[in-house]
């Protein structure tokens, strides 16, 4: 009996002690728990967001102005350079002046005549005065000399506009700009024959500081702001609108300019109504011509909601999504519907309300109900890439740990 239970005592020994060995075991060979992934969110906010509109348009110059002969001559001489900037009353050609120096030569000789006629007549009327008072004379030849003397009188005035028509068209044998830019190309060479009356146009100047764009905007989405103000969703921008330029490399104008006017008709043909923004242009980078996008706010759009664009995502049939950190600091997917892009921000119509924490960096290593450790997202961050691997990793863990 006594051996019976001394041999039962050693067998309990050994199998309590297998059974220790064993729970040992599984102790080591089960996994260590992760901590949750670490991503950085954005947390939303109800906003007034500009709504800025990007429309087609034209640059043109401020003033155009064609240099057209006053008088018909041969030209003798071109003073300009092509492509020059030139100003107000700077001589641009020369038509041959010794036409016209004649011309005022012989206007001078007809003043000169038509005031010693007038001194004589003024002469003879003086005497026949003093006769008719001394009743020497008839009244007839004081009324002679009277009339004798206006007539002179007419003829001098006459020689004297001769003579200002005569030096204005020697005066006009220089053509000169008449305003202030940039002249494009001779349209005629020296020995020419331009004519005052004919269409010949010696060159064209343009105003180019400052210098108009002039675009085109659907007379349906003015419309459709217009009723949007009236309704109270958007909040008038007039006095904050500023217009700027988009050139066709996709680079943006330094410059920004103002509006001037929207033309209060519709384009029957196209259904668009014209807008005009002045810019200033003091290097000359735009000419007329050109093609450039213009940007305008026509608008404040209240409470509005935005996301980074690098937090969202799209499946396969184009839907948007975004993971979101619940209170409980779980993940969330959710479908969101997007409205314009801001920068580099999406604006969110529907799926998302404000103060919700949107995942934009660490998305890559959750999935729906994983915990995460939620951090503000910063722009302007480095990642960090041996931080990152070890945070990838945990997450895939965590993540098939849920599943």
């Amino acid at each position: 009996m006594h051996k019976n239970r001394a041999i039962l005592a050693a067998a309990l020994a050994t199998v309590l002690f297998l059974a220790g060995c064993q729970k040992d075991e599984e102790q080591q060979a089960a996994p260590s728990a992760f901590p949750p992934a670490e991503v950085a969110v954005f947390t939303t906010a109800a906003e007034p967001l500009p709504i800025t509109n990007e429309l087609p348009g034209r640059i043109t110059a401020t003033r155009i102005a064609e240099v057209r002969p006053r008088v018909s001559g041969i030209v003798v001489e071109r003073v300009f350079q092509q492509g020059s900037m030139v100003k107000e009353g700077d001589v641009l050609y020369r038509i041959d002046p010794a036409p016209f120096q004649v011309k005022v030569d012989s206007a001078e000789a007809t003043l000169k005549r038509a005031l010693a006629v007038r001194d004589q007549a003024r002469q003879t009327a003086d005497r026949q005065a003093r006769l008719k008072e001394a009743q020497v004379t008839a009244v007839q030849q004081y009324d002679d000399a009277i009339a004798a003397l206006a007539q002179a009188e007419a003829d001098v005035g006459i020689a004297e506009a001769g003579l200002a028509e005569a030096k204005l068209n020697l005066e006009y044998a220089n053509v000169t700009a008449p305003i202030s830019g940039r002249i494009g190309r001779a349209l005629i060479t020296e020995g020419a024959l331009v004519s005052a009356n004919g269409s010949d146009n010696l060159a064209t100047i343009q105003q180019l500081d400052p210098i108009y764009a002039d675009f085109t905007q659907s007379a349906t989405d003015l419309m459709r702001l217009r009723k949007a103000l009236e309704d109270g969703q958007l909040i008038s921008a007039r006095n904050e609108a500023e217009v700027q330029l988009i050139l066709d490399d996709g680079t943006s104008y330094p410059h920004k300019g103002r509006l001037l006017f929207s033309e209060a008709a519709v384009d029957a043909t196209t259904g668009q109504v014209t807008l005009r923004g002045e810019f200033p242009n003091p290097d000359g980078d735009l000419l007329p011509g050109m093609y450039v996008r213009v940007q305008i706010v026509q608008g404040l759009e209240k409470d509005a909601i935005t996301v980074p664009q690098q937090a969202v995502q799209r499946n396969n049939a184009g839907q948007s999504q975004v993971y979101i950190v619940t209170p409980e600091k779980k993940v969330e997917f959710r479908n969101i519907t997007l409205g314009r892009t801001v920068g580099n921000r999406w604006q969110v119509t529907a799926g998302i309300e404000a103060g919700e924490k949107v995942i934009v960096e660490g998305f890559q290593k959750v999935a729906p109900g994983a915990p995460v450790e939620p951090s503000d997202w910063n722009p302007n961050a480095k990642p960090d890439p041996a931080k990152a691997d070890v945070s990838a990793a945990a997450g895939e863990k965590s993540a098939t740990a849920v599943k």
